[in-house]
């Protein structure tokens, strides 16, 4: 008589689950390209707006108050946090939300589909947007404005990978705290505007007087700033601000975990 050998019950659970999570990340992703505006913000404008500022002649002069670099070469980095903080703040926590306030987690929860794929597949979808915006910065302000490519090519890495952990947790804390998609749009757009600032958007982090400049290096983008600009210049990125970033990402992600709630 032949026996059939059956995985056990663990494999065989694990296996599905693997198998919900793969078919979520590939309904999510055909989602994500549906959505032209949240692409246009992430992956196009930071770098329109590299183009808008880096064709004014006096960007493109060499300024003192940088340190001897031109405006535009202190922009790039901006650039690229910007799309991380338009990807974590304003682009993931209304998905996520709204995806809490039609109740489509709860009705997650009761198949083989758990709802941490789906916060999975959202925050690598944002994530690797965010990074694809960042090559296209780089890649313009190299052939548009002659900007160097970073010479610390991986500790500039490092800091880039570290900077989009960072926004993903924030964004993770955002859906969390936030009951509805309007929560999350007004919560979101708090947090927004001092993100910007401390990342340089609108003045530089290196321009900034010193005492607000130690102040901007504490919070997660202007320690991202600090440590990009470091590594484009040549030198590894400081140590404190990429303990900084490390820090921020398992503080934001811990709280997000501690405080979210699937229904």
């Amino acid at each position: 008589m032949t026996t059939t050998l059956t995985p056990p019950r663990p494999a065989r659970a694990a296996r599905t689950s693997r198998t919900a999570a793969v078919a979520v990340l590939k309904t999510e992703t055909r989602l994500f390209r549906r959505e032209p505006a949240g692409l246009f913000w992430i992956m196009v404008f930071p770098t329109v707006l590299l183009v808008v500022l880096g064709s004014i002649p006096g960007f493109r002069d060499p300024d003192k108050a940088l340190g001897g670099i031109r405006f535009v070469d202190a922009y790039v980095p901006v650039a690229v946090l910007l799309s991380m903080i338009m990807a974590g703040l304003q682009a993931m926590p209304p998905v996520i939300t709204g995806y809490r306030e039609r109740g489509i987690l709860r009705r997650m929860s009761a198949t083989p589909v758990r709802p941490s794929a789906l916060l999975g597949a959202q925050m690598g979808l944002h994530g690797v947007a965010a990074l694809i915006s960042a090559v296209l910065s780089l890649t313009v302000g190299r052939l548009a404005f002659h900007v160097a490519l970073p010479h610390q090519l991986f500790g500039y890495a490092l800091a880039l990978l570290l900077a989009v952990l960072s926004a993903l947790a924030l964004g993770a804390l955002v859906s969390a705290l936030s009951r509805t998609s309007k929560v999350a749009n007004a919560i979101g757009s708090a947090v927004f505007f001092p993100m910007m600032f401390s990342a340089g958007v609108w003045l530089p982090v290196q321009a900034m007087p010193d005492t607000l400049g130690r102040i901007v290096e504490l919070l997660p983008f202007g320690a991202a700033a600090q440590a990009l600009n470091e590594a484009a210049a040549g030198s590894w990125p400081g140590w404190d601000h990429l303990g900084i970033l490390a820090l921020w990402t398992v503080l934001l992600s811990a709280a997000a975990t501690r405080w979210f709630r699937w229904e």
